[in-house]
């Protein structure tokens, strides 16, 4: 077993850096004393960070022979999983025992959901020497979830998505940054379309439709079949039924009991409770989110519905039916997902007399400040004066409601400011309010 290891270890560390990675906006790093820890849906793009982490330490002068890269999720490493992980630093410091515990070992494990127990290995490795860690998984806990966890308060956490629109047009050599003139524009509405088309999973942006389709299932297939396995769900298909309700339903409302009495019609025998997990499930893998009503109250948040929204807008389209889902929920997933790169405190809002707010955001603000808070309404297209009227309305109560000077309407082509009583309302298009809302 040692020597399996050794010889896996030696052969990463022969690998040359990798060149033609697809650089992203963001960029992971390390703090001493910390485990830094890469979470995001499977295929979003956590395993290029590291391996640009990887290549920016190299070119920074540390030696190969320091790094200890692996992906866990390699099937020759599989016995791994039913056998003490320290084998893996034994092995290490067999082929470099002058290094133990006189020079600082860069360690680097992906998929690391697939050791059990992965959080007390980690915790000895970093007791255990002069190791800095970073581990890359597509099923991890958020750190606030795991307060039993022995890493708790040592953990250092980037949550990676799929490509951001501005990432979308920096892997097509499109500049996007300062004033843009009338021929940036038009390319960027242009390369919008495109992106509308494709979304973001890096692996699918050059393909044709046909077969950006096929990746999209097939990603979402091996997205669901590792939410199964990892948590060892004896109801696989109650599972799978679920989750293509939640997509045919993205930027809707549901309530757990009746996704319950829904998969029951389906013949699943299946408890409340059950549900509640697969949804937690599904969050945790960073493929379904829902959204809470925006309260202080308890009671009022548990009585209401919440709303689903997907992490992909092109994701939706190549899963689901498209009975139930029109250009209007697709645009607000869109729209959800660029807040959701920003803050994961979103909510939706009713007024008092019933109208709905569709997204509210608390955005992160300097220390000591209060978080600002966001009001958006998403609509295609506003030339329809009933429907400018409802949204306006609709908006501007909450505005008056929650304090807020002023709100957003994302639209596909309007851009336009719109006095009201309480302050102003803007009307941006979708791909400027996406520039905008880049971290």
């Amino acid at each position: 077993m040692i020597e399996c290891l050794k010889r896996i270890i030696r052969e990463y560390q022969n690998l040359e850096p990798p060149g033609g990675l697809l650089p992203r906006r963001v960029a992971i790093g390390s703090l001493q004393g910390k485990v830094s820890v890469v979470t995001g849906v499977r295929g979003s793009g956590k395993t290029t960070l590291l391996r640009l982490h990887i290549r920016q330490l190299i070119e920074s002068g540390v030696p190969r022979e320091n790094i200890l890269y692996l992906d866990l999720a390699d099937d020759r490493l599989y016995w791994l999983r039913h056998e003490n992980p320290d084998l893996t630093l034994e092995a290490y410091f067999a082929l470099h025992p002058q290094k133990r515990g006189t020079e600082t070992v860069h360690c680097f494990f992906d998929e690391v959901q697939a050791l059990p127990h992965w959080q007390l290995f980690i915790d000895r490795l970093m007791r255990s020497g002069k190791c800095e860690v970073t581990v890359a998984g597509s099923l991890l806990p958020s750190p606030d979830e795991e307060t039993a966890s022995p890493l708790t308060g040592r953990i250092v956490s980037w949550e990676i998505f799929p490509l951001s629109f501005q990432e979308f047009l920096d892997s097509k050599g499109i500049e996007s940054d300062g004033p843009l003139s009338t021929k940036q524009r038009l390319t960027i509405q242009k390369a919008f379309e495109d992106y509308w088309q494709v979304g973001g999973f890096p692996g699918v942006n050059r393909l044709d439709q046909r077969q950006c389709i096929e990746a999209h299932q097939t990603s979402w297939n091996t997205i669901l079949a590792s939410i199964i396995g990892h948590h060892n769900i004896f109801h696989p298909r109650a599972v799978i039924d679920l989750a293509h309700w939640l997509v045919d339903n993205t930027g809707s409302f549901y309530a757990v009991s009746h996704l319950t009495d829904y998969l029951k019609s389906l013949n699943h025998r299946v408890r409340k409770s059950s549900v509640v997990d697969w949804l937690v499930a599904f969050e945790d893998a960073g493929l379904l989110f829902s959204v809470n009503i925006f309260s202080c109250s308890p009671t009022r948040i548990s009585v209401n519905p919440r709303k689903v929204y997907c992490i992909d807008h092109a994701l939706v389209t190549s899963v689901s039916s498209g009975i139930l889902t029109n250009r209007d929920n697709l645009l607000e997933n869109l729209v959800f997902t660029a807040l959701r790169r920003v803050t994961s405190e979103i909510f939706y809002h009713k007024t008092k007399t019933g109208r709905e707010v569709d997204l509210v955001a608390l955005l992160p603000t300097a220390p000591g400040q209060e978080r600002a808070v966001m009001l958006i309404q998403v609509c295609a297209s506003l030339a329809d004066p009933r429907v400018r009227q409802s949204e306006v309305r609709s908006l501007s109560e909450a505005m008056v409601e929650l304090a807020v000077a002023e709100g957003t309407i994302v639209t596909w082509r309007t851009d336009e400011t719109i006095p009201v009583g309480f302050g102003t309302i803007r009307v941006v298009t979708v791909w400027r309010f996406l520039l905008e809302m880049e971290p």
